[in-house]
């Protein structure tokens, strides 16, 4: 029995990476998922085609049980967070990607205010 074992050993090694990359990727891809809901709207159109592209990637491979294409998948979905992260991060900041804010004024802009009392 242990001799057995033993010779498992190998394959249920590789198994169980099999099953962590699983549930790594798709762990990942619901909250790429959900991230572009929120998001999808605020991404140029070139980031959005990657974005949808990586998840119906992912779905695919995940579908299909080919542990190559889940890794490739696996990858692209990080780059498609990443995607989802930057935009998410300039839509907090109030800037467009290049820098200019949504009044159309890049940071560091000065701009001259005046002060008006409407108290008299």
């Amino acid at each position: 029995m242990v001799k057995e074992a033993e010779a498992h050993a190998g394959e249920d090694a590789r198994r169980r990476e099999e099953i962590e990359l699983r549930n790594k990727t798709d762990a990942l891809l619901y909250s790429v998922e959900r991230s572009f809901r929120e998001l999808g709207s605020s991404i140029s159109d070139g980031d959005r085609r990657a974005v949808e592209q990586a998840v119906d990637g992912a779905r695919r491979a995940l579908a299909a049980q080919d542990v190559d294409a889940i890794r490739r998948a696996h990858d692209e979905l990080v780059r498609a967070a990443r995607v989802l992260e930057t935009s998410s991060r300039t839509a907090a900041q109030g800037t467009a990607p290049g820098g200019a804010s949504s009044t159309g004024r890049t940071e560091g802009d000065i701009v001259d205010a005046e002060v008006v009392d409407d108290r008299a």
